[in-house]
């Protein structure tokens, strides 16, 4: 079975995103992007969304469920040899590149559940 690469990284990046920062972090081979919280994600997430609705639908991930659509970002980064650390506020929020999928942690569940009754 022949071995992922091996990537080195190291960086520090911020990035001014409307009136917050984000930051990319790397080490050796872990990537962490740290969004100050829920609400930032949101825009975030939403601006992907729009990008998309210009162009034609692109098909689902089989096997469905809420992970389905992360996964393929989940193998991109397997096959690189990394693992990415999505944190919000501080806490992990999702970790790619570990084990068979994409995990989303309770950090995560309770921040969007609390950004609904945020609005």
């Amino acid at each position: 079975m022949a071995s992922a690469p091996q990537l080195d990284l190291w960086a520090k990046l911020t990035v001014d995103f409307d009136d917050a920062r984000l930051l990319l972090v790397a080490d050796g081979n872990k990537i962490i992007l740290g969004v100050p919280d829920q609400k930032t994600l949101d825009r975030l997430t939403a601006l992907g969304e729009k990008a998309k609705s210009g162009k034609s639908a692109a098909p689902k991930p089989a096997g469905g469920g809420p992970l389905a659509s992360l996964q393929p970002l989940h193998d991109a980064v397997q096959r690189l040899g990394l693992v990415l650390d999505l944190r919000v506020g501080g806490k992990t929020y999702a970790e790619f590149g570990v084990g068979s999928g994409p995990r989303i942690t309770a950090a995560a569940v309770l921040g969007k559940i609390g950004s609904f009754f945020g609005r």
